[in-house]
């Protein structure tokens, strides 16, 4: 059976998308914003890259290398996101450039809405590497690296449907004459955690607010389910608990949950949490984070995960195909069940698992909140079964669209009737316009809660109910997130220390924070990838596998690492941070001629 290329488009799980008309491929060409006139002569077919301004260096890099092997190249650059949209839906490339993070530590997530049919961001449609991907999913680690080897030789080896540029890596910068480095983490995954961090003067902590800054001061939602996107993915990480946390290298681990422990049941598609009865819902009363007494229950999680599997529990949900492996949630209400289930790796039962280093032995476990009480040894434990084995499910549960809402709360909110939902009208749970005009409903179960925000910067409180009186509540009571569109500024804010810490700082930053005596850099391997997307409907690249690979062997990745003094790791797909299959591309100019010349004789 003859695979054939479809039209897909991958964002950056970083990236949030913006609104645009789509333009005819004549309306496009004629518009001012767009810089297509750049073109370098040669002797083989032009190749139009498209891209954005800040994507300027690996445009000219890439437009370099395929000159170097031949090619016509026109440079089509566009100024922002919204232009970038149009000129792509347009179909005015050949190559555009795309980037993917996978935030939840887990290959499938690097994978499966990039590429699988009907993905979140795919129309590619190929059976090989549907059944790859589904496979991969259902193995441990040690089996599923030989798959995600075979996945990555049908998806760019054979066919080359991506061109893989790089892997970048992740820093942050802060100052540290006012924070204190040792409570700052820098995570591979996960976003920036607050409730570590401390001041060097540790009297200021009830005091001053933390000063952060992000790139969106327009929020998705402040719903968990209905965002996964740069706006929101550290904010709402900080102000829900989750079942699960990764640790800084990608770990699933119960350290900062809901969780005590958890656990896999043999056959890997059921997963045991005991839960905790430290963690309360914050709200905010007369600006100020309040405790509502409230405690985060078994009831919480069980409605927060129905709907985040749901694509039709709330309009424009964003998240559902994250959690579509999740089958059932339940509570579970007999001990001797999980005496009687034994744990994935054959070690012992899933009771004894659980309560591995508790206070107070499980002795009961209970439905009702108002029942549990971990200092006697009553218990909620959650019981999560997967569609089929699925292992990879606890990163899902680790990631911010798993985040635990209250149940009470949300359904007094979302009083709305789902099909004629009017976002101009209704506010739903989540909605940024509640906070911005002063109607805060919010009801956050993680460290902080969000109690105002402008055009400008939003502020955050403690959550005075989450694990008071241990190390584990927040550290700083205030923290505000200031709106800065432009690196540079926020770079500039940070040196002139209006601004504590800078997240996300770019590689070619580095030097000038290590100049700076007040300013201290971490920075380690993320799981970023940066690659090229082929136009596949009306060019020449759509139909033709081998002008592919021509265009796959005219890159040479050694070139991009030097170009950024080597702060860039080698790519082969979106799974490569994650999974080593050994598999590397390697410019070979030979082969650029070789495929070319199968494609001339198509």
């Amino acid at each position: 059976m003859k695979k054939k290329l479809l039209p897909f488009l991958a964002t950056s799980a970083a990236l949030v998308l913006a609104a645009c008309s789509v333009q005819t491929e004549g309306d496009a060409n004629s518009d001012s914003n767009t810089e297509s006139n750049v073109t370098q002569s040669t002797d083989k077919t032009t190749i139009e890259i498209l891209g954005t301004s800040s994507n300027e260096t690996d445009m000219n890099i890439v437009r370099d290398q395929l000159i170097k092997n031949g090619f016509d190249v026109k440079l089509n650059t566009q100024p922002d996101y919204a232009s970038f949209s149009a000129q792509q839906d347009a179909g005015n490339y050949d190559l555009s450039l795309s980037s993917w993070t996978t935030v939840t530590g887990n290959p499938d997530y690097a994978v499966r809405s990039l590429f699988i049919t009907d993905g979140d961001y795919s129309n590619l449609s190929d059976t090989d590497v549907d059944a790859l991907i589904d496979k991969a999913a259902v193995e441990t680690p040690e089996e599923y690296q030989e798959t995600y080897k075979e996945f990555e030789d049908v998806l760019v080896t054979e066919n080359a449907y991506i061109v893989p540029l790089y892997t970048s890596l992740k820093a942050q910068a802060y100052n540290s004459e006012v924070l204190n480095g040792d409570t700052i983490r820098l995570s591979k995954s996960r976003a920036f955690a607050w409730e570590p961090v401390s001041f060097v003067d540790e009297s200021k902590n009830a005091s001053d607010s933390l000063m952060l800054t992000q790139v969106n001061g327009d929020l998705t939602s402040l719903d968990p389910v209905k965002g996964n996107d740069g706006s929101i993915n550290q904010l709402n990480t900080n102000m829900y608990v989750r079942l699960v946390n990764l640790t800084d290298d990608d770990n699933v681990v119960s350290d900062g949950s809901l969780s005590y422990n958890h656990v896999i049941a043999e056959g890997n598609s059921e997963f045991y949490f005991v839960l905790r009865d430290d963690i309360n819902f914050a709200a905010v009363e007369n600006g100020e984070a309040v405790d509502t007494g409230l405690m985060v229950s078994g009831q919480d999680v069980i409605f927060s995960l129905d709907r985040a599997k749901n694509a039709d529990s709330v309009p424009d949900h964003r998240t559902y195909s994250l959690h579509e492996h999740i089958d059932t949630v339940e509570l579970v209400t007999d001990v001797a069940e999980l005496e009687n289930v034994q744990l994935s790796d054959g070690s012992g039962n899933v009771l004894d698992a659980l309560a591995e280093d508790l206070d107070a032995p499980i002795s009961k476990t209970v439905e009702n909140a108002a029942d549990v009480n971990n200092d006697e040894g009553s218990y909620q434990v959650i019981k999560l079964t997967t569609t089929e084995a699925f292992p990879q499910v606890l990163n899902y549960l680790a990631h911010q669209s798993a985040g635990i809402v209250s149940k009470e709360q949300v359904e007094s909110i979302n009083t709305y009737d789902i099909a004629s939902f009017d976002p101009s009208v209704d506010i739903a749970y989540g909605d940024q316009r509640a906070v911005i005009n002063g109607d805060n409903h919010l009801y956050t179960s993680g460290p902080y809660i969000m109690t105002s925000k402008d055009d400008y910067e939003a502020t955050f409180q403690a959550n005075p109910g989450y694990r008071p009186e241990t190390p584990e509540t927040a550290q700083i009571k205030n923290v505000t997130v200031r709106f800065i569109a432009d690196s540079d500024s926020a770079l500039s804010a940070l040196r002139a220390g209006e601004i504590h810490l800078l997240y996300g700082l770019s590689e070619t930053k580095y030097e000038i924070i290590e100049e700076d005596d007040k300013l201290s850099l971490q920075s380690m391997p993320s799981n970023a990838v940066s690659y090229m997307l082929f136009n596949t409907s009306g060019r020449a690249v759509s139909e033709s596998e081998n002008l592919r690979k021509s265009i796959l062997f005219s890159i040479n990745q050694d070139e991009i690492n030097a170009a950024y003094n080597g702060k860039k790791l080698p790519a082969y797909s979106t799974v490569t941070p994650l999974v080593d299959t050994g598999n590397k591309l390697v410019a070979d100019p030979a082969k650029v001629e070789e495929f070319y010349e199968a494609y001339l004789a198509e």
